[in-house]
């Protein structure tokens, strides 16, 4: 509670400003163009730029990105507020000069650039790329066409099938629905005597092949809610951390009506 004798000595005396500081507007417009990024962000960055080396970073809480061949789409609700649209060109580069300060802060300030901090003596200037050089995703919101087959892809799955593949160099992920199972098989298509490795995932009442390439599993490690199109597109979404991919199937797909 305010003492309202103390506060008329206060402002008598002069010195209101040092317990009740007065914030001067050009220094709440700076704030506002501030911020950090949290550990869980810059992780998700890092995942992105696997995606493509490029983002162009929008006003707001939401990040997007699609890679060059147009064939991987990632989005998440991240805790950050960007306070303004801007483009990197190389995000790689980008996280780690971030990744050499103790505690970095991103001013925002000027047009061209932004400044990453590090307290009173260290800055970098970062400058910004032009976003017509960018492969950007469509403003529009992705949708998939049909919702045919579902199944929950839990963590451990996704590490282990994913070693499998890299042990025995295949280089194709489908997912199987035949005698009442949905599996998910790493194997090479190309080479019958290669080996295969399959994991139940769920159950179905349908005949399918979804394929992927391996190379196009470049998801977050998590559990994922896993939604197929016949029309050739999977929805990969991780509700832990808001973060949904959608990735594009194999044009060998087959799926029995």
């Amino acid at each position: 509670m305010i003492n309202a004798w103390a506060l008329a000595a206060e402002v008598l005396y002069g010195d209101m400003d040092k317990t009740y500081p007065i914030i001067n507007p050009s220094e709440m417009k700076l704030r506002d163009k501030t911020m950090k990024l949290s550990e869980k962000t810059l992780t998700l960055l890092k995942n992105f730029s696997n995606i493509n080396q490029s983002i162009l970073f929008k006003q707001g809480s939401s990040l997007r990105t699609i890679s060059v061949m147009k064939n991987i789409l990632a989005e998440v609700e991240v805790e950050e507020d960007f306070p303004k649209d801007f483009a990197i060109y190389d995000l790689v580069q980008f996280l780690n000069n971030v990744s050499l300060c103790a505690n970095p802060e991103l001013d925002f300030t000027n047009e061209s650039y932004v400044k990453i901090v590090d307290g009173k003596h260290f800055e970098t200037e970062y400058f910004f790329a032009d976003p017509s050089v960018i492969v950007t995703p469509p403003e529009k919101t992705l949708t998939l066409p049909t919702e045919d087959v579902c199944f929950i892809l839990d963590n451990d799955t996704l590490i282990r099938l994913l070693k499998i593949s890299a042990v025995n160099q295949c280089s194709d992920l489908s997912v199987v629905g035949e005698n009442g199972v949905v599996k998910m098989v790493v194997r090479d298509k190309k080479n019958d005597t290669s080996t295969k490795t399959g994991m139940i995932v769920g159950e179905t009442d349908k005949e399918f092949s979804f394929n992927f390439k391996v190379e196009n599993i470049k998801i977050f490690p998590g559990t994922y809610e896993v939604v197929i199109s016949k029309k050739l597109l999977a929805r990969f979404v991780n509700k832990a951390n808001n973060l949904t991919y959608f990735i594009a199937l194999e044009p060998d797909s087959t799926f029995v009506e």
